[in-house]
């Protein structure tokens, strides 16, 4: 077993968890509130997740378990379709 982690570190650990909790929610009100296109909500979605690995590095299967599906739903009922001939996902999406 690993050393029990200082009140500190616990603190530090705490304060990302909100600030992940915001990021979420700010990300998935602004998907639901705005008519934004494809593209403009996976650069919105692309920042959210690169923020999200800032805070928790090396983290990445969790944020696909806990948030990837989540924002990928947002993005395919929220957002306007792109006119034809723009393409291009910012972020791959895993499909069960």
């Amino acid at each position: 077993m690993g050393a029990t982690p200082s009140l500190d570190e616990l603190r530090d650990e705490q304060r990302r968890l909100r600030r992940v909790r915001f990021i979420v929610d700010f990300t998935t009100s602004v998907l639901m509130q705005s008519a934004m296109s494809r593209t403009e909500g996976e650069e919105l979605v692309a920042a959210a997740r690169n923020r999200i690995l800032e805070l928790f590095p090396g983290r990445e299967e969790t944020y696909e378990i806990l948030y990837a599906r989540r924002f990928a739903r947002l993005l395919d009922s929220c957002t306007r379709p792109e006119p034809p001939g723009v393409s291009g996902r910012v972020l791959p999406f895993r499909r069960a």
